[in-house]
């Protein structure tokens, strides 16, 4: 059976357990307390040296990364498809879920963090503001892209949104205003089951 070790405040592992649900996929949810320190256990550190979550093992198959693992349920539950079964579809959602990983996730780590876990004496204002600028410019492309569609590929709910949804959770918490069509696609990705099943505790 499917394992996945995971902390309902990652975003990364949240990922995953979004894409779960969406497949119906059974799976034996792991949390790691990582207040305890217990990602950085030889144990846990056995099965992923980085000390990170989120970690799947399946049947001794490993895998650390939250897009491969995401390929990877892709691959072994094609039903229902999170992809479109086309290769310029396929290589659309490759492209975003590329994109969302560069342009977002790290900025949105660098505001996020600070404001839910650091003092505010501790927080880097000039690293958050630029961050917060990069967001922006991004959605601003995204903006384009949306324009006359509900979801970014294939027009349908997929692995693209899959990615997004833990991140897009956070905007009102960095102050962030998305345009009118990221908006609304922020909306639908916010009002699936899964998204609502695995929402973090703010």
């Amino acid at each position: 059976m499917l394992k996945l070790y995971f902390h309902p405040l990652s975003t990364f592992a949240r990922r995953v357990r979004i894409a779960l649900i969406e497949k119906n996929i059974p799976v034996e949810l792991v949390e790691v307390d990582m207040v305890a320190r217990a990602h950085r256990s030889p144990a846990y550190l056995a099965l992923n040296p980085y000390g990170r979550v989120p970690t799947m093992d399946e049947d001794g198959f490993v895998l650390y990364e939250s897009t491969a693992i995401l390929e990877y349920l892709e691959a072994t539950h094609p039903t229902p498809p999170l992809v479109p079964a086309d290769a310029r579809g396929r290589a659309l959602v490759s492209m975003y879920t590329k994109l969302c990983d560069l342009q977002l996730t790290r900025q949105t780590g660098t505001i996020i963090f600070p404001k839910r876990f650091l003092p505010k004496d501790r927080w880097d204002a000039a690293a958050m503001a630029q961050a917060k600028k990069e967001i922006e410019k991004h959605l601003e492309i995204l903006e384009m892209q949306l324009a006359g569609k509900s979801y970014m590929v294939g027009d349908r709910y997929g692995l693209v949104e899959v990615c997004y949804t833990p991140f897009v959770e956070f905007f009102p918490l960095m102050e962030i205003a998305p345009p009118p069509a990221v908006a609304a696609w922020v909306g639908r990705m916010l009002e699936r089951p899964s998204a609502q099943e695995t929402k973090p505790p703010m």
